[in-house]
């Protein structure tokens, strides 16, 4: 985990910045106080959850989009992906969630729907869809530098019985096999499941509630960085 959170809020005629650091601070206590949350049996520490940002906090970091072959899969919120409507892939804020985003080359804007997970590439932050990408030019780059907004936190799926913690999405094998062992030693059922590119995603699986994933994937985090919960079937 970073010292500080990417995320900021705009606020004021000068449009100063709050760090998302005193939000989580707050939301925290909020926890807390409301009876906090149980540990998994392979946690060394409990770690709150991350919360998530307010309305109005921006990221900045990189873009990129996906098309086919996800195009009629499932994504990690459930409805089959969709790569012309207007919808995007972030690794933590809620489903549902709305966020404006802004190429940061050429001003454009579009407002998106977070219903995936992703990306899980090192300094990206959000993964378009095909509609989303071309309305803000980045088809042709693939990457392309961003602002996102929120404008709306979603519900996050929290009555979702089942959810996994996906660790990564590795290309050879033997890396695959290695953080499935990992996983098993830790005491979690695991599964394998194909990506495009010849990749193959490994989950922590049948975890109860998405709590419990939240905590799995704090604690895994360490490891795994793109550690990220999603609910059980989603995002093949």
């Amino acid at each position: 985990m970073r010292d500080r959170g990417p995320w900021s809020v705009a606020h004021g005629p000068h449009r100063s910045v709050r760090t998302w650091r005193t939000f989580a601070a707050a939301a925290l206590g909020f926890a807390l106080l409301a009876g906090g949350c149980a540990s998994s049996s392979h946690r060394q520490q409990v770690q709150a959850p991350t919360p998530a940002p307010p309305a109005g906090s921006v990221e900045e970091g990189l873009a990129s989009w996906y098309g086919e072959p996800y195009h009629g899969r499932p994504t990690a919120s459930g409805p089959r992906y969709d790569m012309w409507a207007m919808t995007a892939a972030h690794r933590t804020l809620p489903f549902g969630t709305v966020v404006r985003v802004t190429n940061k080359d050429s001003g454009r804007e579009a407002d998106v729907t977070i219903n995936d997970r992703g990306p899980f590439v090192a300094g990206r932050i959000l993964d378009l869809s095909r509609a989303a990408a071309e309305k803000l030019g980045a088809v042709g780059p693939g990457v392309i530098p961003v602002r996102i907004q929120v404008r709306r936190i979603g519900d996050g799926m929290p009555d979702e019985p089942c959810w996994e913690v996906q660790v990564g999405a590795f290309a050879r094998r033997g890396n695959a096999e290695r953080a499935r062992s990992n996983l098993q030693s830790r005491g979690y059922e695991t599964i394998f499941a194909p990506a495009g590119g010849g990749l193959t995603r490994v989950r922590a699986t049948s975890l109860h509630g998405r709590q419990k994933a939240i905590e799995a994937a704090a604690g895994l985090a360490g490891v795994y960085p793109g550690a990220v919960a999603v609910p059980c079937g989603g995002g093949w």
